[in-house]
């Protein structure tokens, strides 16, 4: 009799998922449309800005429902881009991101709500230096997808997002003379994403 119960519970499961798995929606995201920008603030009195050259991921829905989203997405931390040199290295060294032994960064969506009009949070588990923690990225949507010359339908968002750099391990600083420190703590993050449809 519990054969028989337990045998109807997965049959009645995987009706009701075939019709969702049916309406899947397989996104990839587009390395060369896909932009991943920082900013954070330099001895106090300015801000500098770089990027990370290198993203990759995927994009699941269940049909045109947003909130069904799963996003995963994987940031190669070598392709840090400040426009100087000295200072890519010493972002790339063990004071900041070793990337020798934390070679990327990842993004792993939990929920998403809606907030607003074509905008959502998308709260997520982000694993940056070797330590994971919830960060909410606030997206708003670049509108309907479109299809490209080549016959492929496209999607874009942008999205945005802060952190506390301490929070992942990255401590390094230095004190200035007239008070503060070089470099600030909060880390203002900025995503143009584009993405295909599988």
């Amino acid at each position: 009799m519990k054969s028989l119960i337990s045998k109807t519970a997965i049959a009645i499961a995987m009706l009701i998922a075939l019709p969702l798995l049916a309406h899947a929606d397989n996104w990839q995201i587009d390395p060369a449309h896909t932009n991943v920008e920082f900013t954070v603030r330099h001895m106090m009195i300015s801000n500098v800005k770089g990027q990370f050259k290198k993203t990759s991921g995927t994009i699941t829905t269940n049909g045109n429902d947003p909130t069904s989203a799963q996003v995963n997405a994987t940031i190669d931390a070598t392709s840090i881009d400040t426009r100087v040199e000295k200072r890519d290295a010493h972002l790339k060294s063990p004071a900041f991101l070793d990337v020798d032994k934390f070679p990327t960064i990842t993004f792993k969506s939990t929920k998403v709500e809606a907030d607003g009009p074509d905008k959502w949070k998308v709260t997520g588990d982000l694993t940056l230096h070797g330590v994971t923690k919830p960060v909410v990225l606030e997206v708003e949507s670049s509108g309907k997808p479109i299809t490209d010359p080549m016959g492929n339908t496209r999607a874009g968002a942008s999205a945005t997002a802060k952190i506390k750099r301490s929070d992942f391990g990255l401590v390094w600083n230095q004190a200035l003379e007239g008070g503060g420190v070089m470099v600030g703590d909060e880390v203002a993050i900025s995503i143009d994403l584009e993405a295909i449809k599988k």
